[in-house]
C-alpha cells in the first residue's frame, strides 16, 4: 500500500506516516475550498495569512488558528440566528442541531446533505466497530429533539441497511416492551439512561439478560468507557457495551472496540492533536491533555483545529485488527478543563468521582455538589442508599475516596428515587459556589 494510492477504506490498515499523509492532503484541500471557493467568511478571514501549500506534515498545523466554542456562539450573536461559518448558500442546507447547553448557550448547528451523509458514514464505522450489521436491529432510547444525540446514529443505521427502530415519545414501560417485542439486538443511548432502564425493569420485574439484545453502543457522557459503570451495565442487561464519542459542532469522531481500551479516532475523518492546555504544545503518549480536532469531511460546517476542552491520554498502541493504524484515546474521555474544579488542593473530574461510586454501590443514583466555604472550593456527594446499605457502603466509599482521590468527602444519604434520572447527558453536577457571597 503506498501513500499515493491510499484511500479512507485503506486507512485502518496503515502506517502512520501513511495516515498523516492522507489526512493532511485532505486538509490542504479543505483550507483550498474555504480559502477561495466557499462562502465561509467566518474561515476566510481566519485563514487568510495562510499558506495551504505549506500544509505538509502535522508539524505544521501549529501555523493554523484554533477555533473555540465561544467563538462559534459569538458567531451567531454577531450575525443571526446561524452565523458565518456555512460554506453553502443557506438553501443548501437540509438539518439543524443545537448542543444540549450543558456548558452554556446552544449552538446551532446546520448540515447540508452531503454533510449529513457524512455524519452516517461516521456512525457506520462506530457500529462496524461493535460488530453491528445489517442484520441487526437497531432501538434507539433517544427523544429526538434538537440535540444531536443519535439522530446522525438514525442516519448511519439507514446506511448500514440495519432496521432502525425509534423511541421518541415513549414512556419507559413502552420502551422496555418495544425492546422485547420487535427483537432489538442493539441499543443507542446514553449510559445513564441503559442504567435508568435496568433499574425501572428490575422494579418491574423483568429480565433484561432474557432480551435480544447483545450489544449496546452509548454516548453523551464517558461513562461507557469508566470500567465499573461499563461492568454494571453489561451485566444487568447481559450485552457488551460500547463506547462513542461526538458533538454537534465536530461530527461523530470515536469509537471502542471489543478490548474496550478506550476511544479510537476515526483517521479517515478528523485530526486528532493532545496537546497542554491552552497552549500550542503538543503533550507526549501516555500524558494527558486537551483533545484538539479538526473534521475533514464536514465542508458544510467545517471546524479546524477546535479545542474541545475534552481532557483525553493519546496511546502510542495501535489496535485491533479492525482499526489498526487509528490513535487511541485511553480511557476514553477522562473528563473537561472546564469540569475540573481543585478542592483543597486536589484535582478533580467528575468521572472519577462516578468510577468510585460505581465501583462501590453500582445500581444507585447520586448528585456531586459543589461550594464553596472560606474561599475554598468543596465538595459534598448526595447518594441514594437503602437503609441497609448505609454503613458499609458509607465506610467502603470514604475509604476509596481517600486512597484514590487523597481526599475526604462527606457524603449525604438520601432517599432512594429521590434523585433525578435521565434519558439524554446526566446532570449530577449542582455548582452552588457561584450562588455564595
Amino acid at each position: 500500500m503506498t501513500s499515493e494510492a491510499i484511500t479512507s477504506s485503506d486507512l485502518k490498515l496503515a502506517s502512520p506516516a501513511q495516515i498523516e499523509t492522507y489526512q493532511m492532503t485532505r486538509l490542504r484541500t479543505l483550507v483550498e475550498f474555504l480559502q477561495k471557493d466557499s462562502q465561509n467568511d467566518f474561515y476566510k478571514a481566519k485563514l487568510a495569512h495562510i499558506a495551504s501549500a505549506s500544509l505538509n506534515s502535522y508539524s505544521n498545523l501549529r501555523e493554523l488558528p484554533f477555533t473555540l466554542k465561544s467563538e462559534l456562539v459569538a458567531e451567531q450573536s454577531n450575525h443571526p440566528p446561524y452565523g458565518r461559518n456555512l460554506s453553502y448558500p443557506e438553501t443548501e442546507y437540509v438539518k439543524l442541531h443545537q448542543t444540549s447547553g450543558t456548558t452554556g448557550r446552544p449552538l446551532r448547528v446546520l448540515d447540508t446533505r452531503q454533510s449529513w451523509e457524512w455524519w452516517g458514514r461516521c456512525w457506520v464505522e462506530v457500529f462496524k466497530a461493535a460488530g453491528v450489521t445489517a442484520d441487526d436491529r437497531i432501538f434507539f432510547g433517544f427523544s429526538f429533539g434538537p440535540f444531536i444525540g443519535f439522530w446522525a446514529a438514525y442516519e448511519g443505521a439507514a446506511q448500514l441497511g440495519a432496521l432502525a427502530i425509534p423511541g421518541g415519545g415513549m414512556d419507559t414501560d413502552q420502551r422496555l416492551a418495544a425492546i422485547f417485542e420487535q427483537g432489538a439486538t442493539a441499543i443507542c443511548c446514553t449510559p445513564s439512561y441503559a442504567l435508568y432502564l435496568a433499574e425501572a425493569a428490575a422494579q418491574r420485574g423483568i429480565d433484561l439478560t432474557a432480551s435480544p439484545v447483545r450489544v449496546l453502543i452509548h454516548a453523551g457522557e464517558p461513562g461507557a468507557s469508566i470500567p465499573a459503570v461499563r461492568q454494571r451495565i453489561e451485566q444487568a442487561w447481559g450485552a457488551k457495551v460500547y463506547d462513542h464519542a461526538g458533538a454537534s459542532e465536530i461530527g461523530a469522531y470515536g469509537f471502542s472496540t471489543s478490548a474496550q481500551n478506550g476511544l479510537y479516532v476515526n483517521e479517515a475523518e478528523f485530526i486528532v492533536e493532545v496537546l497542554e492546555p491552552g497552549t500550542n504544545i503538543p503533550v507526549a503518549p501516555g500524558e494527558s491533555g486537551e483533545m484538539v480536532l479538526t473534521n475533514l469531511g464536514r465542508w458544510g460546517y467545517p471546524v479546524i483545529r477546535y479545542r474541545t476542552s475534552d481532557v483525553v491520554k493519546l496511546s502510542g498502541a495501535t489496535a485491533e485488527s479492525n482499526s489498526k493504524g487509528y490513535k487511541l484515546l485511553e480511557g476514553g474521555i477522562i473528563g473537561r478543563t472546564d469540569d475540573m474544579i481543585t478542592v483543597r488542593g486536589v484535582n478533580i473530574y467528575p468521572s472519577s468521582v462516578e468510577a468510585i461510586i460505581r465501583e462501590v454501590v453500582p445500581a444507585t443514583e447520586f448528585r456531586m455538589i459543589f461550594f464553596r466555604q472560606q474561599n475554598m472550593d468543596e465538595l459534598e456527594i448526595e447518594i441514594e442508599l437503602e437503609a441497609h446499605q448505609e454503613a458499609l457502603h458509607l465506610e467502603r466509599l470514604e475509604i476509596s475516596f481517600r486512597q484514590r482521590l487523597a481526599l475526604r468527602v462527606p457524603l449525604r444519604v438520601v432517599p432512594p428515587n429521590s434523585l433525578p434520572r435521565f434519558q439524554l447527558k446526566a446532570r449530577r453536577i449542582e455548582d452552588r459556589r457561584n450562588l455564595q457571597s
